[in-house]
C-alpha cells in the first residue's frame, strides 16, 4: 500500500489532504494557491516525493445530476499533465465535499473569515475519505 494525495482543484486553490502509508486515513494538509500548470504540477510532483508516492486523487467537480461540465474538463486536463510527469492519477466524485467541509467547520464553531484557509484542504479530505471507503 502507498500514501495518495488527493488534490481538490479550484481555479484559484488547491486544496491538498494526504492519507496515512496503510492507506486507510485522510488527512487535510494544506491549500496551494494556483500560479499556472508548470509549477502546479511541479508542486504536486515535490509533495508525491516529499510523501513517497506516485499516486494522485483529483475530485472530478460533477454536476449535481452527474453530467460532465467544464470544470470537470479542466480537473481531467490537470489529471494529464500529471500523468505526463510520470504520476499516477485516479479520480473521485466530489459532489457536495465542499458543503461537507463547510458544515464541518461550522459545526467546529470556525469563524466565518477563517474557513477559507480550512475547507479546500478539508474538501481534499473528504474525496479522499470516499475513495478510500469505496476501496
Amino acid at each position: 500500500m502507498a500514501r495518495i494525495i488527493a488534490l481538490d482543484v479550484g481555479d484559484v486553490r488547491i486544496g491538498v489532504a494526504v492519507s496515512d502509508p496503510t492507506g486507510t486515513i485522510a488527512q487535510p494538509l494544506e491549500v496551494y494557491k494556483r500560479v499556472g500548470w508548470g509549477p502546479d504540477s511541479r508542486y504536486v510532483q515535490e509533495l508525491c516525493s516529499r510523501y513517497e508516492t506516485d499516486q494522485v486523487l483529483l475530485g472530478l467537480p460533477l454536476n449535481m445530476d452527474g453530467t460532465r461540465g467544464f470544470q470537470v474538463e479542466k480537473a481531467m486536463a490537470f489529471g494529464q499533465v500529471l500523468e505526463k510527469a510520470g504520476l499516477t492519477v485516479f479520480y473521485q466524485d466530489e459532489r457536495m465535499t465542499t458543503v461537507t467541509a463547510e458544515r464541518v467547520l461550522i459545526g467546529g464553531s470556525v469563524r466565518r473569515e477563517d474557513r477559507r484557509q480550512y475547507v479546500d484542504k478539508l474538501a481534499a479530505a473528504v474525496i479522499l475519505e470516499q475513495y478510500l471507503a469505496s476501496r
